[in-house]
């Protein structure tokens, strides 16, 4: 078992780690750190979400990281903002014991980018961004990348699916050749291999899914099945033998999710749900009374989703089924996350059997039939 210092972390970093109960290294984090701190080149990374990417790559570039200078030596782009809130607070944490201020923000949409473009007049070293929100502050020229070394593409797979393809290519068509980039995402579609192919060095190093599981061995998967009037019946049994535990339940639709969450309120359950019809505002209305635990369950599309990490998730239920295989992959890496275990529940009609049987052949898990 390896430990943070033998993978080439330094000291002050590993003090912060242990303050934050992170003592051992994940596979991906073992696999990732010594070669991103020895060559720090282009990095391919396949690795589920809630395996430890952020310390992954975030150590690298923290360790990296000229304090003495003023300018932007890192970017880090993710599909959301609250992802994006998330990695910038958890780099801040890691830099608790550095003798000198490494400076992270966080800029995404949704916020007033008059705001951000003052916040990026202070001195900052790394900058974590949306990609939307990154293209209007280079094209506002109000961030200047020009002492970038490396840019970080998070969950890569989640921005292409949300639609950012088109701004990725603008960013990295300024950025390709002129530093490094490390390209972590849960799988592997086409329109990622053709990032990589374009933009990417034919000699990238690559931690492939072979060699690191894709899917979360702590999760058990399970099924139940049943036709589609008696999935909320099936779903509140569920939660009675959950007591309090806390999950989120993947609907296909907004209406769905919806309707859904107006029928477990309408029983007494404290739910809400996501979807892309919402403001930000009632976005993050949601997202803070579900961190909070006032609300028991939250009900979610797969793009309302992305970027969601709330901490000791019992569950995920798939009340449908996802469209794309690797939509099951993002949805059951909400529990089981930082060493717990968790349990992904599908409900699925007779005819959609062998379809699950096949994600479950892909990604290389096993299935277990509920009776009801």
């Amino acid at each position: 078992m390896k430990t943070f210092s033998e993978l080439g972390v330094s000291d002050t970093f590993v003090k912060a780690l242990k303050e934050n109960n992170i003592t051992t290294p994940t596979e991906i984090q073992v696999k990732s750190i010594p070669f991103l701190l020895e060559k720090g080149t282009d990095f391919i990374g396949q690795a589920q979400t809630g395996t430890g990417k952020t310390a992954a790559f975030g150590l690298p570039l923290l360790q990296a990281i000229n304090p003495d200078s003023t300018s932007v030596q890192a970017l880090i782009l993710s599909p959301t903002r609250e992802l994006g809130q998330q990695i910038a607070k958890q780099l801040f944490r890691f830099t608790k014991y550095v003798p000198k201020k490494i400076f992270v923000e966080s800029v995404y949409g949704g916020a007033y980018i008059e705001d951000q473009i003052r916040a990026l007049k202070r001195p900052t070293h790394i900058v974590v961004a949306t990609p939307g929100r990154l293209l209007d502050l280079l094209e506002r020229k109000a961030l200047n990348i020009g002492s970038v070394k490396t840019i970080v593409l998070d969950e890569a797979d989640e921005m292409l699916s949300m639609g950012f393809k088109k701004e990725l290519d603008a960013i990295l068509s300024q950025t390709h050749g002129k530093r490094n980039t490390w390209l972590f995402s849960a799988t592997m579609p086409p329109e990622i291999k053709a990032i990589i192919k374009t933009y990417m060095s034919p000699t990238a190093h690559r931690i492939d899914s072979e060699r690191l599981n894709v899917i979360n061995k702590k999760i058990e998967h399970q099924f139940v099945v049943c036709d589609p009037e008696e999935k909320t019946d099936i779903l509140l049994h569920f939660l009675k033998t959950q007591g309090a535990n806390r999950g989120i339940v993947f609907c296909r639709t907004k209406a769905g999710a919806q309707t859904l969450a107006q029928q477990l309120v309408e029983k007494n359950i404290a739910a809400d749900a996501i979807h892309g019809d919402l403001m930000q505002k009632e976005r993050d209305k949601v997202m803070r009374a579900f961190k909070n635990k006032k609300l028991k369950i939250l009900i979610a599309t797969d793009i309302a989703a992305r970027g969601i990490d709330v901490e000791n998730l019992s569950y995920v239920v798939h009340y449908q089924l996802p469209e794309k295989t690797e939509y099951y992959t993002h949805r059951s890496g909400r529990t089981a996350r930082a060493g717990n275990s968790g349990l992904s529940l599908s409900f699925i009609h007779q005819t959609e059997l062998a379809g699950l049987k096949g994600m479950a052949r892909d990604l290389g898990f096993s299935l277990k039939e509920v009776h009801r």
